[in-house]
């Protein structure tokens, strides 16, 4: 009994596989005829599976799939001078919404040399990238609305502080008039916060810029004379969630506004310097100035509202606080420590304790 030549086989295994394929499929001869569909292809495209063998590609449903430049992609991948990879074509039917296919495309050898059978895999992404754009309109109308809120807050913000200003010319008593000064000073600080923070991309803020900026409006608001007093920023190149760039710049805001107030009086000249450096997750932020020092006594004032601000900000950050003397000045310190049982600690004596547990359990 005559044996089948193996080709055969082979071609019908592939005819097999491309006609039971989940994924839609066409099996092409080298002059892009249809040599077998895939029923998921059909199903897909709306094709009646009867009326595809034998067609070319182009003549498949209503001639939709007559496209030249895929037709001379596929030519050339049949010639071996190219090939379909990753492939991005619009299906346009009548009638129907345009389709967005990514299609591949590969040669397979089933052993005759002068026939080579083009396989083409064709993927659907019509929904995907529907939903890609969806996400980006969404992100794009959320940053048009951030930006929009963050104008109206500025706005209100100046109004506020315009509105102290105000007052605080209107009325007679020094102390009110203090107070209303403070109060507006803080509402420029805390709109100088939200200027900074606006511009900051992926919810970090690099702290260096941070501080000098807002060391600078405040320079504006409560420095007449900067050939007096000056605000000096030493920062490393630590960056911070914008929650707690938040925190420390209000902490810096109150403490500076206290040198500011209680450092230089009688016009004397002086310096205020802020300074932040950090190590994995410690910290430590430094506010000092060579001012009249800390007074002592009945002439100690006593705690008010920035006080009571900087302590409430120091305990959420999970910091502590420490006052000392700067002779001459003063120097506020907040500082982080990661939790001792969350670091590694490497010392021999540590390591043994370590060997001693480990043998216990």
């Amino acid at each position: 009994m005559p044996q089948i030549p193996a080709i055969h086989f082979e071609a019908a295994s592939t005819l097999a596989v491309v006609m039971s394929s989940h994924e839609p499929l066409l099996f092409l001869s080298d002059d892009l005829r249809v040599i077998a569909v895939s029923a998921s292809f059909c199903r897909a495209f709306e094709i009646d599976p009867a009326s595809v063998n034998g067609k070319r590609l182009g003549e498949l449903g209503q001639g939709e799939w007559a496209m030249a430049k895929l037709e001379s992609l596929l030519m050339a991948t049949a010639t071996g001078s190219a090939s379909i990879d990753a492939y991005e074509i619009d299906l346009k039917r009548p009638n129907q919404k345009t389709r967005q296919l990514v299609v591949n495309a590969q040669t397979l050898d089933d052993g005759d040399p002068d026939h080579l059978r083009l396989l083409l895999a064709v993927t659907d992404v019509t929904d995907i990238r529907a939903e890609a754009r969806l996400k980006d309109d969404l992100v794009r109308d959320k940053g048009i609305l951030l930006q929009e809120v963050q104008h109206r807050v500025a706005n209100s913000l100046q109004i506020i502080a315009s509105v102290l200003m105000q007052s605080a010319r209107r009325v007679q008593s020094e102390e009110v008039r203090g107070h209303l000064h403070d109060a507006r000073h803080r509402i420029m600080s805390i709109a100088a916060l939200q200027r900074q923070l606006s511009t900051s991309a992926g919810g970090s803020v690099e702290l260096r810029t941070y501080f000098t900026q807002l060391c600078q409006s405040l320079c504006a608001s409560m420095i007449a004379d900067p050939e007096r007093l000056s605000i000096q920023v030493n920062v490393d190149n630590s960056s911070v969630l914008a929650d707690v760039s938040i925190s420390l710049g209000l902490i810096v805001t109150e403490l500076v506004i206290n040198a500011l107030k209680h450092a230089f009086t009688d016009e004397r000249p002086g310096t205020i310097e802020i300074d932040y450096r950090s190590s994995g997750k410690d910290w430590t932020l430094s506010i000092s100035d060579n001012g009249i020092g800390m007074p002592v006594g009945d002439d100690m004032p006593k705690a008010g509202l920035g006080t009571g601000i900087v302590e409430a900000l120091v305990k959420n950050l999970e910091g502590e606080l420490m006052l000392s003397d700067a002779d001459p000045g003063t120097v506020v310190t907040i500082s982080h420590r990661e939790p001792l049982g969350l670091r590694a600690d490497f010392s021999p004596a540590a390591q043994e304790q370590n060997r001693y547990l480990n043998a216990r359990d």
